[in-house]
């Protein structure tokens, strides 16, 4: 029987990237949806990125037997002291949605020259195993914030973050480039090799 990783997370899109970047690893990989817990939900009052991605984590570990893996990412931009950094999700409030998030990031850097437009994209990813043993890694990826929504693919403000060295959006990238460069990408390749230490010779519950 393979140990179970269970996806702290109901975004869909989220958990088909993840899922994707992780595929052929030695585990059952759901989401917090499959295993029953669609309604789950925490509230997302850290003041960081780590703290929002460990209580998500805790929570969903008191319910669940698995290996709970929750994340949290932010778009830091440095014109804007970092914002909207850890509040990324509901930057033009609770219920915003992607395009109210990205018009008032494009309202807000009106007339700052693209030099000046740098931001980081930054994932957190908290591991908590079996044994209540806690894991935490992160992957960062940098550009620039664009002057338009440019692309068709991706979520979230990937249509205005322009990859450094690349000239092109998340948004204009391939599901297969995307992943391959990305915060979450990098978070999850540095979390392979921590996945790779814990299994066991029979890759079973231990």
């Amino acid at each position: 029987m393979k140990r179970r990783i269970i996806l702290s997370s109901g975004n869909e899109h989220k958990v088909k990237e993840i899922k994707r970047i992780l595929k052929g690893q030695p585990f059952e990989i759901l989401s917090k949806d499959e295993v029953g817990y669609k309604d789950f939900d925490v509230e997302e009052d850290g003041d960081t990125l780590e703290k929002n991605a460990f209580k998500k984590a805790y929570e969903l570990s008191k319910l669940v037997k698995g290996i709970i893996i929750a994340d949290d990412t932010g778009l830091f931009v440095d014109i804007l002291n970092g914002e909207p950094g850890v509040y990324s999700a509901r930057y033009a409030g609770e219920n915003a949605t992607y395009e109210d998030n990205n018009k008032l990031l494009l309202n807000k850097l009106k007339d700052v020259p693209l030099e000046k437009r740098n931001a980081i994209f930054k994932t957190v990813i908290v591991v908590i195993l079996e044994n209540g043993e806690k894991i935490e890694v992160c992957g960062e990826c940098r550009g620039k914030i664009g002057f338009s929504l440019k692309g068709q693919n991706g979520f979230g403000y990937d249509p205005l973050f322009i990859v450094d060295g690349l000239d092109k959006t998340f948004a204009e990238l391939s599901e297969n480039e995307k992943n391959s460069i990305s915060h979450r990408a990098n978070a999850l390749k540095n979390l392979k090799g921590k996945l790779e230490e814990i299994v066991d010779e029979n890759n079973c519950y231990k």
